[in-house]
């Protein structure tokens, strides 16, 4: 892999940040036909790898998946200004909401929400396409991958995914070692093993020390809240929400009106919803809130995540070379397309497609992103237009 500067990914980032609507499945939707179709910074197979990771890993597995691109481009550098591009925006947005920034109500927002939901649909279906293709190549893995979908979509666990996951790379094992092995160039990890076990150490130090200091220091109590939460919840994205509700709802600190509207307005915003984090530290009532307290959120939320993340890469790229390892990997890529199919049906078609002119709105997005190529800022400006139109 090429490297390539720092300045080049926060700017490649920061159009992502902008344009990332529709939550973490969208989002690699969007990461893979920037990074993987227009860029070639990776390739498709070590791209799914990585998404197959940070699946495994608590934490925002968006934000991780595009931190990790950012390292391999420009090295530490790089990683930080990939999740900065990435963050920024949907973090000051949800600080600016805290601040009385007005909601999208009236019927021209309402539609521009609506048209944007029909664009992650067309991103994601777009994704779940070209992964399919590439990852499913045989009756093997896409009898795997439909298995996934299936059972995904019959579970009501958020930890049912990582036992799908499990059950994809144990399949791979069985049924796809008859596969050729592939050679898997190192991806040139900039992460040594050392700096890896730093991380993870810090990572466990910090979820188990941190909450001693607690009861004598109000900013140790919040920034542990919002540490636990990123430290113990898998698949990111909607699922931290119920930790977040007992962190900061149950004592007191938050009303539960001031964290529904805070939602709300987390799921109209491009970019991770973890950074709903900056929200609920802006207008908690424990010192520090404010912009202070809506930093503190963002770094609390976001940390558990990147150290987990730093500790896993260095063994991961040296797992991924072994024929039994590609052979499990085989089978957990199959695994994590049929888990993107379910999401593209669940999370995002069911409430989002309503109508004839709902599905022609995602159906152009769709062809415009797999046949004609088109730029994923068009596509989120017809959406936001034609959803506008749609809803008049």
């Amino acid at each position: 892999m090429r490297e390539g500067s720092a300045r080049e990914v926060f700017f490649t980032f920061l159009k992502l940040g902008l344009t990332s609507f529709g939550g973490p499945i969208a989002h690699i939707g969007y990461f893979r036909e920037e990074i993987v179709v227009r860029r070639g910074w990776i390739d498709d197979a070590a791209y799914t790898d990585l998404v197959a990771l940070c699946q495994f890993l608590p934490g925002p597995a968006s934000s991780q998946v595009g931190l990790s691109l950012g390292l391999f481009r420009a090295r530490y550098w790089g990683a930080v200004a990939a999740w900065m591009g990435f963050t920024l925006p949907s973090a000051l947005l949800m600080t600016a909401f805290a601040y009385g920034a007005g909601e999208l109500n009236g019927p021209s927002g309402l539609g521009v929400l609506h048209g944007l939901k029909l664009v992650a649909v067309a991103i994601v279906a777009q994704a779940v396409w070209g992964m399919a293709r590439t990852q499913c190549p045989d009756r093997s893995r896409a009898s795997i991958a439909a298995a996934a979908a299936v059972i995904t979509l019959f579970s009501n666990s958020s930890i049912a995914q990582i036992g799908v996951i499990l059950l994809g790379g144990t399949a791979g094992l069985w049924l796809c070692r008859a596969s050729a092995p592939s050679t898997k160039p190192p991806l040139g990890m900039p992460v040594s093993r050392r700096v890896g076990i730093a991380a993870l150490v810090a990572f466990f130090a910090l979820l188990s020390v941190v909450p001693l200091f607690g009861a004598r220091f109000q900013g140790i109590e919040v920034f542990d809240a919002f540490y636990r939460s990123g430290a113990l919840v898998f698949g990111g994205g909607h699922v931290v929400l119920p930790l977040l509700s007992k962190a900061f709802v149950a004592p007191g600190w938050v009303s539960q009106d001031s964290f529904l509207a805070g939602y709300g307005a987390a799921q109209a915003v491009p970019g991770p919803l973890f950074t709903f984090a900056a929200y609920l530290g802006a207008v908690c009532t424990p010192s520090p809130h404010g912009i202070a307290g809506a930093a503190l959120g963002i770094a609390g939320i976001f940390m558990p995540g990147v150290l987990i993340l730093l500790g896993a890469l260095p063994f991961w790229d040296t797992l991924r070379q072994r024929i039994g390892a590609q052979a499990v990997m085989r089978g957990v890529n199959a695994a994590v397309v049929g888990l993107l199919g379910a999401a593209l049906y669940s999370v995002l078609w069911v409430d989002t497609v309503r109508s004839a002119g709902d599905f022609s709105l995602a159906l152009v997005g769709f062809v415009l992103l797999a046949a004609w190529r088109t730029p994923p800022i068009l596509i989120v400006i017809l959406g936001a237009l034609g959803g506008i139109a749609l809803l008049k």
